[in-house]
C-alpha cells in the first residue's frame, strides 16, 4: 500500500489543499482544520452541514500560518481581521468572525439528524480542543473502500474531494479495509505512526454540491444501507513526522507494535 493523496482543510468546512509533502504534528497534520468562520449570533462554527455554500469557498495556508480565503465571488482575504470578517459577512448575510482553534475551548457546531433532510432537527455537538474537526486529528480513506462503496451505487460520483480525507491510500482489492486497522493496529506512513480508533460516520457533508461535484443524497443513503454510513477512519497521531505523497504504507498488528516500542524504550534506558 501507498499515499496516493494529502489534502489539508485550514479552514473548515472551505476546500482545501493538496500537498505532495506534509508534517503529521500530535494534534494532526499541521495546518488543518485550525481555522473556522464563526456565527457571532449562536457562537457556534459553521460548517457545511448548516451553511452548504461555505463548500464553494477555498483556503490555502500561507508560509506564516495564516488561511489565505478566496471567495466564490472572487474577493480574496488573508487572515484574520476586520477586513476579512466583513468580507465573510457581506457573503454569508451575516455578521461571522474567522477564528483560530489554537487554545481555544471546546467550540461548538450543530448537524442534522437526518442526514439526507435539511429540515431534520438540527442536533449541537461539541468538537476536540484544539482542531475544528468532528472526532479525531486524521480522516484517512483507501482505495479499496472507495471501490467497494462506487460498485454500490454506480451512477454516483465518488470523487475523493466529497469525503475530505487528510490521507488516501492505495490499497489493494475490495472492502471497508481501515475499519479493519481500528483499535487493531499501528499505520506506518512515512516517519508517522497512525492510530486507527474509530469508523468515521458520515453526515449530510457527502451529500453537499460543491465545484465540480453535483449534490447527491444517494451517496449518504448507500453508505447507511451498506455500511452503517461509515466511510473512513479516524485516526490518532502516535507519532509525528513527515509523510509524502508515494510513501509506503504498512499496517502492523498493535500487539506487536506495541513490544517494538517497549523494546526501543528498554535499549535507550540500559
Amino acid at each position: 500500500m501507498r499515499v496516493v493523496q494529502i489534502a489539508r482543510y485550514p479552514v473548515k468546512s472551505l476546500q482545501g489543499e493538496l500537498l505532495t509533502s506534509a508534517e503529521i504534528e500530535s494534534t494532526g497534520l499541521q495546518g488543518d482544520r485550525c481555522w473556522g468562520i464563526r456565527d457571532v449570533e449562536t457562537g457556534r462554527i459553521l460548517t457545511g452541514r448548516r451553511a452548504p455554500q461555505l463548500l464553494f469557498a477555498a483556503a490555502t495556508l500561507e508560509a506564516d500560518g495564516t488561511p489565505m480565503i478566496t471567495l466564490p465571488t472572487g474577493v480574496r482575504c488573508h487572515g484574520p481581521g476586520r477586513e476579512t470578517d466583513a468580507a465573510l459577512s457581506d457573503w454569508l448575510d451575516k455578521p461571522v468572525q474567522l477564528v483560530t482553534s489554537v487554545d481555544s475551548p471546546a467550540a461548538h457546531a450543530e448537524y442534522f439528524a437526518d442526514p439526507t433532510d435539511d429540515a431534520s432537527e438540527a442536533i449541537d455537538w461539541t468538537m476536540p480542543v484544539g482542531r475544528f474537526v468532528d472526532a479525531a486529528p486524521l480522516l484517512v480513506l483507501t482505495s479499496a473502500s472507495l471501490r467497494t462503496a462506487a460498485a454500490l451505487h454506480p451512477d454516483g460520483d465518488w470523487d475523493l474531494h466529497r469525503f475530505r480525507a487528510n490521507v488516501v491510500v492505495d490499497a489493494p482489492g475490495e472492502g471497508w479495509t481501515e475499519d479493519e486497522w481500528c483499535g487493531q493496529a499501528i499505520v506506518r506512513v512515512g516517519e508517522a505512526r497512525l492510530l486507527p480508533t474509530q469508523p468515521c460516520i458520515r453526515c449530510t457533508m457527502v451529500t453537499r454540491p460543491q465545484p465540480g461535484l453535483e449534490g447527491d443524497r444517494d451517496t449518504f443513503r448507500t453508505l447507511a444501507r451498506h455500511h452503517g454510513g461509515c466511510f473512513g477512519a479516524w485516526a490518532a497521531v502516535s507519532m509525528g513526522g513527515t509523510i509524502r505523497v508515494g510513501d509506503d504504507v504498512v499496517v502492523e498488528p498493535l500487539v506487536v507494535s506495541q513490544r517494538r516500542s517497549d523494546e526501543a524504550v528498554s535499549l535507550e534506558t540500559t
